[in-house]
């Protein structure tokens, strides 16, 4: 194996132009793989950040009641009671199990929360408002308010609210100003703005207000219990694995991110699917590039193979010159590639960081190892052919020519 590794090298080197444009070739398709899959999956994970990073990926609320109740009547009909349409589902119990969730693997944060609609009142303005009541040192637990604070401060007090710079700029408001929050309970309270926030989405910019735990438990007339829990993981691709098991363990209803983002889920796939298209076309030339050279180097090396053949070389010697021939190629041009691929993509910032309308490119998921192994089975492969057809060279009829 060692002599057959020594004439397919000395193939190798006997024309270095050849050699090295085909050793290009081979380390462009590897760039060109090494550089979609950075740019997909970099392009996958800056749309979930913008998309997802200020939400929660498991939400815990209280199960949905019934309609109503099936009663029989005199006559053995059944009758409908329906429930209250002022009664609000909360969790009563939420105190008992928060510290184990807070203890579990793989949660990040964990926000308890009192939620309602009301109105901002500003003198004679009156704006529709989505509050949420949370810990006063959990803000910035789901969003990241403290990231995106414009104005003022994030720390909440019990008169104090934080509201939406676009809601801002509509009434007028800056910090140190006081509003009115009147809630759909028609409880109304005076808050001081503690902090003005932008977080880029215009739904939370323009009707988001925070508080404190207690003051939406005043403001909503809830002097117990929570709206629902927002929980934030180490990794959101798991949020549905979390879903099952939290639902299992509290008997609430766990709802996952993902059920409500159908639309992004199946546009990262179709995304994945065209990255993964391009990769399989760039591995196809590297292919029919590293076979059509060997082809031609079998063709031009016959009176040589017949030698080979004349002194008792096996085909199966022949075989594995051209297929080592091919490894080689598959491996110095791979090795190049990834090599420039990496240097290519290391000055580009991570899309976490990445500015709006710049180029997302991760270049920790260039895949190169990846790009490498497939690139050395594709030359392999590719020199299967041509390895088979010198192998059938007839030693007679080739000395001579």
């Amino acid at each position: 194996m060692l002599y057959g590794f020594k004439i397919a090298w000395r193939y190798l080197t006997s024309n270095k132009t050849q050699t090295g444009l085909l050793i290009a070739g081979v380390a462009v398709g590897v760039f060109v793989f090494i550089f979609m899959s950075a740019l997909i999956g970099g392009l996958a994970s800056y749309l979930v950040q913008r998309t997802l990073g200020d939400v929660a990926h498991v939400t815990l609320e209280a199960p949905s009641r019934d309609a109503g109740l099936l009663m029989p009547d005199a006559s053995g009909a059944l009758l409908v009671q329906q429930k209250s349409t002022g009664q609000r589902e909360t969790l009563r119990t939420a105190d008992a199990f928060l510290p184990a969730i807070e203890a579990m693997d793989g949660i990040k944060a964990v926000s308890p929360q009192i939620v309602g609609n009301g109105f901002v009142l500003r003198g004679q303005s009156r704006a529709p408002v989505a509050v949420t009541g949370v810990e006063p040192d959990k803000v910035s637990a789901i969003a990241n308010i403290a990231a995106r604070l414009v104005a003022g401060d994030v720390r909440l007090s019990n008169s104090g609210v934080l509201i939406g710079k676009t809601l801002g700029d509509d009434l007028g408001i800056g910090v140190g100003q006081i509003i009115r929050l009147q809630s759909d309970r028609n409880v109304e309270r005076a808050l001081v703005v503690n902090g003005i926030f932008s977080i880029g989405v215009e739904a939370l910019d323009a009707r988001a207000a925070f508080i404190t735990l207690s003051s939406a438990r005043t403001l909503f007339d809830l002097p117990q219990g929570l709206s629902r829990v927002e929980i934030k993981l180490d990794d959101l691709n798991a949020a549905n694995v979390f879903a099952e098991r939290l639902a299992a363990q509290t008997g609430l209803k766990a709802t996952p991110w993902t059920e409500g983002n159908a639309q992004l889920l199946d546009g990262l796939r179709a995304q994945a699917s065209s990255g993964n298209l391009i990769k399989a076309f760039a591995l196809i030339t590297i292919v029919i590039g590293v076979a059509s050279a060997l082809l031609l180097s079998t063709y031009r090396r016959r009176p040589e193979i017949g030698i080979m053949r004349a002194f008792g070389a096996s085909r199966g010697f022949v075989v594995a010159v051209f297929v080592l021939q091919g490894s080689l190629i598959g491996l110095l041009g791979g090795v190049i590639g990834a090599g420039l691929g990496y240097l290519a993509l290391s000055p580009f910032p991570l899309p976490e960081n990445a500015r709006p309308g710049g180029l997302p490119v991760d270049v920790r998921q260039g895949a190169y190892g990846l790009a490498i192994a497939l690139t050395a089975i594709g030359a392999i492969l590719a020199s299967i052919l041509p390895a088979r057809a010198a192998a059938r060279v007839d030693p007679v009829s080739v000395i001579g020519q």
